[in-house]
């Protein structure tokens, strides 16, 4: 998907305008109306910009399918897990397992 496209969709979503989303994002309304008169692309850094002011992420802006959001404790386990052994991993998999099992 073109950034143009989810950013209009994501607009959408919101019901906000470019008047709106520029104010939120810190940037010229003009810089918002021309991505779109113009057909253009945002550079990383409107880009960036523009994910803060939708309070977003560039991974959940890029996102395909319905967005999750991770709860604190949610997010410190997947990090934590990410630097688990593969060994390990399979561990706490196979105890989450029986954990669901037994109640």
């Amino acid at each position: 998907m073109k950034a143009l496209e989810r950013l209009q969709e994501l607009l959408a979503e919101r019901e906000w305008t470019a008047y709106k989303l520029a104010k939120e994002s810190g940037l010229p309304q003009s810089t918002i109306t021309n991505l779109f008169n113009r057909n253009y692309d945002p550079s990383i850094t409107t880009l960036e910009a523009i994910c803060g002011g939708l309070g977003i992420t560039m991974s959940q802006f890029f996102a395909e399918g319905e967005l999750v959001e991770l709860s604190e404790e949610q997010y410190q386990f997947f990090s934590d897990w990410a630097v688990l052994s593969p060994e390990d991993k399979l561990l706490i998999a196979q105890l989450v397992k029986k954990l669901k099992t037994a109640k």
